[in-house]
C-alpha cells in the first residue's frame, strides 16, 4: 500500500458549509433588521408629517366654522353650555360624527367660507357644467363626504353687478333655512372670483318638465310642486324676520331635488324690507318680462312684496298649461293663456280648461282651483292680490275660493313700451293687513264639512 495517499476530510467539508450558511442566514437577518428600522424611521417620519398636517387643516376649518367673536363660537351647536376659557371643546378633539353633526347645524345657520383652492378640488376643475347664465356659470362638484354640490361661479364684470348680485344672494338666502329654499352651504370671494356654494337639486329645474319634451310628470306632482313652492314664498314674506322679496319666481327658479320637491332658487334679485315698512322704492326694472307684476311699469309707484304673488300666479297658471302664457299663433296674433282661463271662468266652463291642458278627469277640481287661485294672484291692484299664507290654503282645498274678479280691468296684459297699465289704487294702498277679518273676506270662506262632502260652493254676488 502507498503511503502518500491523504483520504478526504468528510467532516472538515461539512463544517465549513454549515459555517456559510451560518454566515449567509446572518447576513438575512441583518438585512431584515435595517429594513425593519429604515420602515419604522420612514413611518414615524410618516406620521409626524401628517399629524402636523392634519392639524394644520383641522385649525384652517375651524377658523373657517367657528365665528370670530367668543358669544357666537358659545352660542354654536354642541358648545352652547360650555365655558368659555379652559373647558373649550377643540375641533379635533371631536369624534367623527360628532363633527359632521356639528357642521350640519352649523350650515344651517351661516354659510362657509371656502378658498378657491377648494372649490376647485370640490368641482375637480369645474369640470361638469350645470346650466350658464348671463352672470354665472353653475359647475357639479361634491364635497370631500360625498355630498353633491352646485357652484355658480360669477362673472366679474366692470360694471359692479356681480357684486351686487353676490351681495343679495348671500345677505337674503344665507340668512334662511327652509325646506322649500335652496340651502347655501357657503361661498368665495376675492380679488380673482367671486361664487357661491349650493346643495347640489337632482331633477335639474321646473322649466325643463313645463316646456321641454319631458313632460310625462303626472298632476299630483305639479300640484304639490306649486304648494311647496308657495310656502317657501310663505317663509320669506311673512316668516323671516326681516321679510325678503324676490322679484324673479319664474319656473326656471324652482328647482327640485330628487323626491320632486320644490326649492326656490337665484335671489340675485332679492331684496331685504323691515316688516315696519309697507312698500319699497327701486331704481330701474326687476324681474322677467311675462311674470313681472304691472307696477314695475309705472314710475314712482310702490313695490311691495305683492310682485311675488304676481309672478306666482303666472307661474301657477304655466303648470297648469305647460307650455308659456304667451305664445305666437301661426297667424301672428298673440296667444295669452291667462286670458283664455278668464274667458272661460265667465262662462263657467273652467272645468274644461283640464280636458284643454290634457289633465285627467279625476284631477279637474284641483285644476279649477288652481286657476282661480292664479286669477286672485294676478289681480292688477297688489291689494287685491291675496298673501301668500292664503294662497297655500286656497290651493290645499281646505277653503272655499271667493270668485275672483277680471283680473284685466286696468291693463293690458302684456305692457310694452310707452304702454303704462292703470292700476286700481285702493284706501288702503299701504296697508297690508292679513288680519283673519280681511282674509275671511276678500279671498275665500271656510267650508263645513257638509259643505266638503258634498262639494256645495258658495256662490258670490
Amino acid at each position: 500500500m502507498a503511503t502518500g495517499f491523504s483520504p478526504p476530510n468528510y467532516y472538515a467539508d461539512r463544517r465549513s458549509e454549515a459555517r456559510a450558511i451560518c454566515e449567509y442566514l446572518i447576513l438575512v437577518v441583518c438585512d431584515v433588521v435595517l429594513i425593519l428600522v429604515l420602515f419604522s424611521v420612514v413611518a414615524a417620519i410618516g406620521c409626524c408629517f401628517s399629524k402636523k398636517v392634519r392639524q394644520n387643516c383641522l385649525t384652517e376649518l375651524e377658523n373657517a366654522l367657528v365665528p370670530p367673536s367668543p358669544p357666537r363660537f358659545a352660542s354654536a351647536p354642541n358648545l352652547a353650555h360650555q365655558p368659555m376659557h379652559n373647558n373649550v371643546i377643540q375641533v379635533w378633539e371631536i369624534d367623527a360624527p360628532t363633527m359632521e353633526k356639528f357642521i350640519q347645524e352649523l350650515a344651517k345657520e351661516k354659510p362657509i367660507r371656502f378658498t378657491a383652492q377648494q372649490l376647485y378640488i370640490f368641482t375637480r376643475n369645474y369640470s361638469t357644467i350645470l346650466g350658464a347664465g348671463a352672470f354665472s356659470t353653475v359647475y357639479k362638484g361634491e364635497f370631500p363626504n360625498g355630498v353633491k354640490i352646485a357652484v355658480k361661479v360669477l362673472n366679474r364684470n366692470s360694471d359692479k353687478q356681480a357684486e351686487q348680485q353676490f351681495m343679495a344672494e348671500v345677505g337674503t338666502i344665507g340668512k334662511t333655512y327652509h325646506r322649500h329654499l335652496v340651502r347655501l352651504y357657503g361661498f368665495c370671494y376675492d380679488q380673482y372670483m367671486g361664487a357661491l356654494v349650493f346643495e347640489y337639486m337632482e331633477n335639474g329645474s321646473l322649466d325643463k318638465y313645463l316646456f321641454g319634451k319631458n313632460q310625462d310628470v303626472d298632476w299630483g306632482k305639479l300640484h304639490d310642486v306649486a304648494i311647496g313652492t308657495a310656502k317657501g314664498l310663505t317663509y320669506l314674506h311673512e316668516e323671516c324676520q326681516e321679510r325678503i322679496i324676490h322679484y324673479d319666481i319664474k319656473p326656471a327658479n324652482i328647482l327640485l331635488d330628487a323626491n320632486f320637491s320644490p326649492k326656490v332658487c337665484d335671489f340675485g334679485l332679492a331684496k331685504l324690507c323691515h316688516r315696519d315698512r309697507t312698500h319699497i322704492s327701486l331704481t330701474g326694472y326687476r324681474g322677467t318680462p311675462g311674470y313681472s307684476a304691472p307696477e314695475f311699469f309705472l314710475n314712482n309707484y310702490p313695490i311691495t312684496h305683492k310682485c311675488d304673488v304676481y309672478s306666482f300666479g303666472m307661474l301657477l297658471f304655466e303648470i297648469v298649461g305647460r307650455k308659456k302664457n304667451a305664445t305666437v299663433t301661426p297667424s301672428g296674433n298673440l296667444d295669452w293663456f291667462p286670458r283664455h282661463v278668464w274667458d272661460k271662468y265667465k262662462k263657467r266652463e273652467l272645468e274644461e280648461i283640464s280636458q284643454i291642458c290634457g289633465i285627467e278627469e279625476k284631477d279637474k277640481e284641483s285644476v279649477s282651483r288652481m286657476c282661480k287661485v292664479a286669477l286672485w294672484c294676478i289681480q292688477d291692484s297688489p291689494d287685491e292680490r291675496p298673501p301668500m299664507s292664503v294662497v297655500v290654503k286656497m290651493l290645499e282645498g281646505d277653503v272655499e275660493i271667493m270668485a275672483p274678479s277680471n283680473p284685466f280691468k286696468f291693463s293690458n296684459p302684456t305692457p310694452v313700451g310707452n304702454n303704462k297699465p292703470n292700476l286700481l289704487q285702493s284706501s288702503s294702498s299701504s296697508n297690508y293687513s292679513t288680519s283673519s277679518e280681511e282674509i275671511h273676506s276678500s279671498w275665500y270662506k271656510k267650508a263645513t264639512p257638509i259643505m266638503k262632502k258634498y262639494e256645495i260652493h258658495i256662490g258670490s254676488s
